[in-house]
């Protein structure tokens, strides 16, 4: 079940926590994949928020946000990117994605084996995508106020069997949001602490969001030719006589001529 756009929009930018998880994840997402330039850059669900480092240097930079979430205009001022679609049918042409975030889109379909397969085929030769879900074992998932607190939160064995099922390699898994999901001020303030700590100490425990990095697997295309035509020959000599070979004459060398 999807969140509303409006309780994902009040949340990361309304709150000071919310603000601070934006910054964690779009922090973590910007150094897995720094340079965007010339690139087509699309976020599914709600991943709006991170997507924010690539708009001055992106080719293209698309929002999609599913019907049963709802769609907000981003980024605010600007014009607008987002779009709002099917969960899984994207208007998005195959192999046209350079870089794919799904945040607050796995974890909340009701059809997640349909949407990794629209994440398949909208990623282009040596495109990456990224998933942000809710780690189990983390704060984050036993938060009802948090939007990490809904949906199905998922372990890194998980999380990645489940990508390796539907045709992804996983290349890079991270965690972060190290900081409690408390509004005391105590916590705000030390978030940057307990983020690089985390990192350092207990990186797959404590994290309240995974992050993997996933390249989408190719198969060398089996070409058609003499092993296909040895496989299935042609017929069409069947019936004929077979050849009779010429009989060999014996060389009896040059002819006399007359004596």
């Amino acid at each position: 079940m999807h969140l509303d756009v409006v309780e994902l929009r009040n949340f990361y930018y309304r709150t000071q926590l919310g603000r601070v998880a934006q910054r964690a994840i779009r922090d973590t997402v910007a150094k897995t994949w720094p340079d965007a330039r010339g690139q087509t850059v699309v976020g599914f669900g709600f991943a709006v928020p991170v997507l924010l480092p690539y708009l001055a240097e992106a080719r293209r930079i698309v929002g999609l946000m599913p019907g049963q979430q709802g769609v907000m205009p981003w980024p605010a001022g600007m014009e607008n990117v987002s779009v709002l679609c099917e969960e899984t049918h994207w208007p998005i042409s195959t192999g046209f994605v350079d870089r794919l975030v799904v945040m607050h889109g796995l974890e909340t379909s009701g059809h997640p084996a349909a949407l990794l397969d629209e994440c398949s085929r909208v990623l282009g030769p040596g495109g990456r995508a990224l998933f942000v879900v809710p780690n189990r074992s983390g704060l984050w998932a036993r938060a009802d106020g948090t939007p990490f607190g809904f949906g199905r939160p998922y372990s890194m064995s998980q999380l990645e069997a489940l990508l390796k099922h539907h045709g992804f390699t996983p290349e890079r898994s991270q965690s972060t949001l190290f900081v409690p999901p408390s509004n005391r001020r105590f916590w705000l303030r030390t978030a940057d602490f307990w983020d690089g700590t985390g990192r350092r100490v207990v990186p797959w425990v404590a994290g309240g969001v995974l992050v993997v990095e996933a390249s989408k697997q190719t198969y060398a295309p089996t070409r058609p030719g003499l092993r296909d035509v040895v496989r299935r020959p042609l017929r069409v000599l069947e019936g004929l006589p077979a050849p009779v070979p010429t009989p060999h004459l014996p060389d009896t060398g040059p002819s006399a001529g007359p004596g």
